[in-house]
């Protein structure tokens, strides 16, 4: 305890009274000239002698006794603030052992210390001659020389590595990638000391997000479309609530595949107020627009679906491209020409009477191979259907060929109506006769005698009478000729419409007043 007291006494006597800023000065301050304050030499001359008041006094470890006792206050206060400070440092260690624990960057807290390290028990002091030997070497050439790379230390108490060291920045980067190799089922080697640049994992990191990118959007596309038989999960809900709802009790496997839809077979519920078939076709237009995209010159133009035509979302196209069958349909079996009945339509989802027998479809007029007694019914009933549905329903199929027409208990049905327009279509004129070449071609080819040719058939469908068999020139007089028509419509009388009507009735009595005064 005396030896303490003694170190103690001696550090306050010496350095620290003379660092006390309200102590006297011993020597006398010396004028100095403004040149003498603005030289170098002067200026480090004074840190020098700074330096030598205020230089760290190593005090050794000595054993106190407990039982010793002392009387100046001093000591006292400033052994319990010694005893205070290791206590600090010794927090200050623990939280710093903490923050890093096995990091290979460690973060220093010597700047929160208060003690000096002479003072502290627990400090080993190392030698730092086996670092030094152990730094940075130079790698000699094959040929004796130095090769300029030098080794890496890892351990160097040198410089403390940050996190933008490039060593450091390998490292983890090598660690990310080593996820993905263990998630590839390639197990990395750990011995393997090796790094990755920023500039190759940049590369990489860019390619894999642009690969889930592409993955997500792959994944979104097979999720809410439908492709060839399968249905996504918004057609699903929509046969669940057609079936919940009792217009379905079943449906069944897939009948038929297309370039715009999927047909499949469904057996009827019972609604009350509502007809249903016991047999019933689901028709299910698919959301991609890749192997049917030119809809739009079917759609475009047509009067009654303009204000709904949408091209940028496929969703709202195609239900305004089903709607379009709907109506057509309706049409159709107003006019009287065979189709499938319409059931009811949700979204692109429409519910339709199914054509077959045993849940197997009718076969097209392609598939049916009839013989000549039914071929030539068939024809007959073909070109009757088309006049009909030009001159009573107002429509052109557009798409008219063996392959859109079922043949059924000795009757011709007419399927796939929806690219079907109305005469004042800018192109009906064009799609009825290829409808008509189709046709016509057809019942050639099966060795039918007498079918009619193409410009034959369409003035018999339209009943305008065209002499040019050039198709550039037959388009042009038919052309020619509906504008006639239209502008001899418009030179007619305006037609009396109910307003005018009842207005008149509401009349009588003062014609008649106005016609006795007359005579009178």
């Amino acid at each position: 305890m005396a030896s303490t007291l003694e170190v103690v006494s001696q550090v306050a006597q010496s350095s620290w009274a003379k660092t006390s800023p309200w102590g006297k000065l011993n020597t006398p301050i010396q004028p100095s000239s403004f040149t003498s304050v603005m030289d170098e030499q002067f200026a480090k001359d004074i840190q020098e002698k700074e330096e030598q008041l205020v230089s760290p006094v190593r005090v050794e470890s000595v054993a106190v006794d407990d039982a010793t006792e002392t009387v100046s206050d001093l000591l006292l206060a400033q052994m319990l603030q010694l005893e205070y400070d290791q206590e600090h440092d010794l927090q200050v260690s623990a939280k710093e052992k903490h923050h890093n624990k096995n990091s290979k960057v460690a973060i220093s807290f010597d700047n929160f210390r208060s003690v000096h390290p002479a003072l502290c028990e627990d400090v080993e002091f190392q030698d730092d001659i086996d670092s030094e030997d152990d730094g940075e070497t130079c790698d000699q050439s094959p040929t004796g020389g130095s090769s300029g790379k030098k080794k890496r230390n890892k351990r160097s108490s040198q410089t403390t590595p940050t996190k933008h060291d490039p060593y450091v920045c390998g490292r983890r980067h090598v660690r990310i990638m080593e996820k993905f190799l263990e998630a590839s089922g390639d197990i990395a080697n750990e011995k393997d000391d090796y790094t990755l640049s920023n500039s190759v994992y940049n590369c990489l990191k860019r390619h894999s997000m642009k690969e889930q990118k592409y993955s997500h959007k792959l994944h979104e596309k097979k999720e809410h479309s439908t492709q060839e038989q399968t249905l996504d999960p918004r057609t699903r809900l929509i046969l669940f609530k057609l079936v919940d709802g009792g217009v379905l009790e079943e449906v069944n496997g897939c009948i038929n595949t297309g370039k715009e839809a999927n047909v499949y077979h469904a057996t009827g519920g019972s609604v009350e107020g509502m007809t249903i078939p016991a047999n019933c076709a689901i028709k299910v237009f698919k959301t991609t627009l890749n192997e049917f995209k030119n809809r739009e010159k079917y759609i475009k133009n047509d009067y009654r679906f303009r204000d709904n035509f949408n091209k940028q979302n496929p969703r709202t196209f195609i239900k305004v491209w089903a709607e379009k069958e709907m109506r057509n349909l309706l049409r159709l079996s107003r006019g009287g020409v065979n189709c499938p009945e319409v059931v009811l339509l949700r979204k692109h989802v429409l519910v339709m009477s199914f054509i077959g027998t045993d849940h197997n479809p009718a076969p097209t007029l392609k598939e049916a191979r009839l013989p000549l007694p039914k071929l030539e019914s068939a024809y007959d009933q073909c070109i009757k259907g088309m006049r009909c549905m030009y001159q009573k329903c107002k429509l052109v199929h557009a798409d008219l060929s063996e392959f859109n027409m079922l043949w059924h208990d000795d009757k011709l049905y007419f399927i796939d109506v929806s690219q079907a327009v109305e005469p004042t279509h800018p192109a009906s004129t064009e799609f009825l006769l290829r409808d008509c070449r189709n046709v016509c071609e057809f019942f050639s080819r099966s060795g039918l005698a007498g079918v009619f040719t193409a410009h034959q058939l369409f003035t018999y469908v339209t009943g305008i009478e065209v002499t040019s068999n050039c198709d550039e020139e037959f388009l042009r007089q038919v052309a020619s000729y509906q504008s006639k028509e239209q502008l001899m419509l418009s030179k007619e009388e305006p037609q009396s419409y109910p307003f005018d009507y009842f207005f008149e009735l509401t009349q009588p009595e003062d014609d008649s007043s106005t016609s006795s005064s007359d005579d009178n």
